[in-house]
């Protein structure tokens, strides 16, 4: 089969992939050796991609409400609401909320339509909840929304600092390169971060802030960097008064403090990698400016090893950071001048420029929900999982008059709020680019045929603009046509002093389009000559760290975070049964202490409560919170769990530079769950399990595995599947076990119940799915009858190897990861696993020195 070099669908590192088509839908995954955002790596996310291109819950014909309809009718209804909508209410009562999965052809012309020819500038993504804060420190320090590094800064650095970044979970390409650097050179590694993460771990330093300390941290470490004469700021523009008010308290323990300033003092080769835990933040714009204020004071800034980098969360956050997807841009890196505002009115021959930024996304949101927006069209997200305070975005899409969606996925928790939605084509079936977080922009291209009535999602847009009476221009017949209109538009980006430049690409053809290699816009330091500032000097922008928050009523403050092998809202991911092994269910971390005090045990159940709503997680004890704080994953969803919905917690707070939601400190408190009975459930089918006071579910090969608690009587009926029944019921211990068998005698699906006793273990169980064989008496335990090995928890999910046999190995002589590796595997494909093999290593080591002492 022909090898297709295309880009990971995920995060925003931009890895290329050599994909083979080897069946209908089926796909063989394989790292690009030769991209240079990865080289050949992949993390486990990208490397099961395979197990996620089925059709299983695709939306493949356009629906209006619950029937089935034809495209043009589909079509027809979107364009005459959304004119009926402008005619009786103008046009800033249409909203788009977009995302960070289009491509950059797909934003370019939903950017275009929005703001040039329905004349509002209402048009947010998704990326709005991700990196909004770092796009506003850009621009307020070098006049542009830059990154100033690249992933090379990364081998050439001799001090590497996270803030707010799990990198080996939520990067892993990028972590394993930091391993590297470490191993070649002798990087030294500074975590910043409330949580002890697997990241944390394996740092030269941990600096265990408190949530939103990272001003304050900064602040002082810049003010410390001037005490000892290490700042020169003869070349940057500085506000009057800066360096007085920069001294402050640091937060933190003084011989930590020490450590770190005396490790930033003595390596001038410093790159700080910063992510979401920085710009999730009310005061997100103004962390991410005292991180560059740094960089920018001591001069570690475009030179080889040195830089600020914004590590973007998306495979096009940054795609749709330069066309202009966030509301207050205009187009490709433009204001809204009256001068930049005339130049895209006349490249786009617009009929109805838009005169000013339009709402970003909780703004947005709150409009719809107070009924001045009235037609909401959302493409390619999920917002009643994703925004902060859920419920309430629920209550705005339930009462807007007309809400689109165009997607890949039929039934999401969005979804069951349209009245229209469009199919939408997935990864492995668009064509387009993409720009990952070091600015390089590579090619997505098709693996498939289009899946039934699927369409590209620039096409479905051009057809409303159609409609509208935009054809003219809207006329484009490829993807290719549009990316050449968006790099022509580029020209207006260098005539207002901006340093975006695309246009060499202006005139590409459709066959060099097709054959275009990843590259890099703006070089490896693309600030080095001059800062697009009417100085052009960088700017330090004076912050001051906000007050430590503090609620009686909500003790407990409230992180929210990513697993390692799922993705946003599961859409994709949770399809597959290889990811879905490291964390079956959502989890409340948090320290044995505060648990103790709350009466929380390890895999009971906790609600964590806040202003705007509760949610329930089973518990999971872990010394690496601080005490008073929380953490809880953001990527359940009403079509995985019960509960577990993680933003239904935050509320609608922003930070007031960005409009970036604050998702990482919110105030809480918890308090048990106790269930009068609790069970899981192995089936074949996907039931909605009714009424329940718990359940969650997670992919398995041959169908679904439930965790569930309630109280009352059990609903058994209601949850397996039809078939042959074998039961066994012990009405003194409170079990009752029921597995039921098909035509075949295949295991259609089982039920293991208990009020007070254990429940067997899953894996076993979730096996025998879809198979024949295994006794009656052995389906109701739970287990063979020749008992199988025990892996332990599944450490590296590439591989399938557990804890224990890591733990043989390194009993067995492998004291590294990589001797760990030849020994059993774990480790050599993603990397994600290694922080967790570093852990299990030491404790043996920890064992056996006690032993021999």
């Amino acid at each position: 089969m022909k090898l297709v070099r295309t880009t990971c669908a995920y995060c925003g590192v931009g890895c290329g992939i050599n994909a083979k088509v080897t069946g209908p839908r089926q796909v063989e995954i394989k790292g690009d050796p030769t991209h240079p955002a990865n080289f050949g790596k992949l993390c486990s996310k990208g490397t099961h991609l395979g197990e996620t291109v089925g059709l299983e819950g695709r939306l493949l014909h356009p629906m209006i409400g619950e029937r089935q309809a034809r495209w043009d009718e589909a079509l027809d209804l979107v364009a005459g609401r959304m004119r009926a909508c402008i005619a009786e209410h103008g046009p800033d009562s249409v909203a788009f909320y977009v995302s960070g999965q289009l491509l950059t052809e797909d934003y370019y012309v939903a950017n275009k339509l929005m703001k040039g020819f329905i004349g509002s500038g209402n048009i947010d993504t998704n990326s709005r909840l991700c990196m909004a804060s770092a796009v506003a420190a850009h621009n307020r320090a070098f006049g542009e929304d830059v990154v100033p590094c690249t992933y090379d800064d990364l081998d050439e650095a001799d001090l590497i600092l996270l803030v707010g970044s799990n990198t080996a979970w939520c990067h892993p390409v990028i972590w394993q390169r930091i391993e590297r650097a470490r191993e070649r050179r002798g990087t030294k590694l500074v975590v910043i971060d409330p949580r002890r993460t697997e990241t944390a771990e394996q740092a030269d330093l941990h600096v265990q802030l408190a949530p939103d300390g990272d001003v304050a941290l900064f602040n002082a470490l810049l003010a410390e960097m001037a005490a000892r004469g290490l700042v020169d700021d003869s070349g940057l523009e500085v506000s009057e008064g800066f360096w007085n008010n920069l001294p402050c308290d640091h937060g933190i323990d003084q011989v930590t403090f020490t450590q770190l300033a005396d490790l930033v003092a003595a390596n001038r080769r410093m790159v700080t990698l910063f992510s979401q835990g920085a710009n999730q933040s009310i005061s997100g714009t103004d962390k991410c400016n005292a991180i560059i204020n740094l960089h920018l004071a001591t001069g570690r800034i475009n030179q080889p090893g040195a830089g600020p980098f914004s590590i973007t969360g998306q495979p096009n956050a940054m795609g749709g950071r330069e066309v202009g997807g966030l509301a207050n841009m205009l187009a490709c890196h433009l204001g809204f001048s009256q001068a930049e505002r005339a130049d895209v009115a006349e490249f786009w021959n617009a009929p109805n420029l838009c005169s000013g930024p339009g709402l970003k996304a909780v703004d947005m949101f709150r409009e719809v929900h107070d009924g001045r927006i009235k037609f909401l069209w959302v493409m390619a997200t999920n917002p009643a999982v994703s925004m902060p305070d859920s419920q309430f975005v629920r209550e705005a899409l339930a009462k807007c008059p007309t809400v689109v969606i165009s997607d890949v996925i039929a039934d999401t928790d969005t979804a069951k709020f349209a009245h229209i939605r469009l199919p939408a084509l997935g990864w492995g079936e668009k064509d387009g680019t993409v720009t990952n977080s070091e600015r390089r922009i590579s090619r997505q291209r098709a693996l498939f045929a289009s899946p039934r009535e699927a369409r590209a999602d620039w096409q479905i847009i051009c057809q409303v603009a159609e409609r509208l009476g935009h054809g003219a221009a809207f006329a484009f017949p490829n993807p290719a046509a549009v990316y050449r209109e968006y790099a022509a538009m580029t020209a207006l980006a260098g005539k207002h002093g901006r340093l975006l430049d695309l246009t060499a690409h202006a005139e590409i053809s459709d066959g060099g389009y097709d054959q275009m290699q990843p590259f890099l816009w703006g070089g490896a330091h693309p600030l080095a000559a001059r800062y697009p500032t009417t100085s052009g000097k960088a700017r330090l922008v004076a912050v001051t760290a906000p007050p430590a928050l503090h609620d009686p009523a909500y003790p407990l403050r409230l992180n929210t975070a990513r697993y390692r092998d799922q993705w946003h809202t599961m859409t994709r991911t949770g399809l597959s049964p290889t990811l879905s092994q490291h964390r079956r269910e959502a989890l409340l971390e948090i320290h044995p202490a505060d648990a103790a005090a709350q009466g929380l045990s390890e895999g009971g159940l906790a609600r964590v409560i806040t202003q705007s709503g509760a949610a329930v997680f089973r518990v999971q004890l872990s010394p690496g919170q601080r005490r008073g704080e929380l953490c809880v994953p953001m990527h359940w969803t009403d079509q995985l769990s019960g509960e577990g919905r993680s933003n239904r917690l935050p509320d609608q707070a922003c930070d007031p530079v960005s409009g970036q939601p604050g998702f990482k400190n919110s105030a809480a408190r918890a308090e048990a769950v106790e269930p009068e009975w609790r069970a899981f459930l192995v089936s074949r089918d996907a039931p909605d399990p009714p009424g329940l006071l718990y359940w969650s579910r997670a992919k398995v090969a041959g169908g679904w595995l439930y965790e569930l608690a309630g109280m009352g009587m059990v609903d058994a009926a209601a949850l397996l599947p039809k078939g042959e029944q074998i039961e066994v019921v012990d009405q003194a211990r409170g079990m009752r076990r029921i597995a039921v068998r098909g035509a075949d005698g295949a295991l259609e699906g089982a039920l293991y119940l208990t009020r007070a006793g254990q429940l067997p273990a899953r894996e076993w169980a979730a096996a025998q799915l879809g198979h024949t064989g295994s006794a009656p008496a052995e389906l109701l335990a739970g287990r063979p009858s020749t008992p199988l090995p025990d892996r332990g928890a599944i450490v590296c999910v590439c591989h399938g190897i557990g804890e224990l046999a890591i733990t043989a190995a390194a009993r067995g002589g492998a004291a590294t990861i990589d001797a760990v590796g030849k020994a059993t595997c774990a480790g050599t494909n993603c990397g994600s696993c290694r922080p967790a093999i570093a852990r299990l290593l030491e404790l043996v080591l920890s064992d056996q020195k006690e032993a021999a002492e």
